[in-house]
């Protein structure tokens, strides 16, 4: 059987957080920024944790 190719689009976009945990980056940032109040534009730049509903999909992309 050949080996689990990790899809390397996934493991560029997502960390493990200590306990394990998938933490992701926000959308919306990169362009069309002017319209965007600055305090929304701060909030962005923070990271947060992948949803419980889509957690163990993302955990098979990251599967070695």
């Amino acid at each position: 059987m050949p080996k689990q190719k990790t899809k390397r689009a996934a493991y560029k976009r997502l960390k493990l957080t200590a306990s394990g945990k998938l933490k992701r980056h926000k959308a919306f940032k990169s362009h069309i920024l002017t319209k965007k109040h600055p305090k929304r534009k701060r909030g962005l730049r923070q990271a947060v944790l992948v949803s419980k509903a889509d957690e163990g999909r993302l955990r098979r992309l990251l599967a070695k």
